[in-house]
């Protein structure tokens, strides 16, 4: 069993409602994040790859591009712009693309926060 990872980078904004240091948090208020995406599987006998690495490239840039330089609160689909929303939804747009996706955390280095997604619940599992 292998693992390959990527990592990328994006600067984004957004607020939340919370219920503790609020007033900051409604305000308008930008964050630089990491993410990484595992894929876990065994490599393909003739190529030796579990996934070809520009392909796995082109999908997390078409991701990254989706997010950096954004205003989260205004992708509809990714809901309020928590770390858990952010892990979720870039799983959403890799998943089609990139098999034997394992993993997706998303890191906001400057607070030493981190989430991971590893998907929905299979049966079985």
């Amino acid at each position: 069993m292998h693992e390959l990872s990527k990592q990328f980078r994006f600067e984004a904004a957004h607020t939340l409602q919370r219920r503790i240091d609020a007033e900051p948090s409604r305000r308008i208020h930008g964050h630089s994040y990491r993410a990484e995406v595992v894929l876990r599987g065994e490599p393909d006998a003739r190529s030796g790859m579990l996934i070809d690495l520009g392909y796995f490239a082109r999908s997390i840039s078409e991701v990254r591009e989706a997010l950096d330089h954004q205003f989260l609160d205004e992708i509809a689909d990714l809901g309020p712009a928590t770390l858990e929303n952010l892990a979720s939804w870039i799983w959403g747009r890799l998943e089609g693309d990139c098999p034997g996706l394992a993993r997706v955390s998303v890191y906001r280095d400057s607070e030493g926060d981190t989430c991971s997604y590893f998907g929905p619940s299979r049966p079985g599992e």
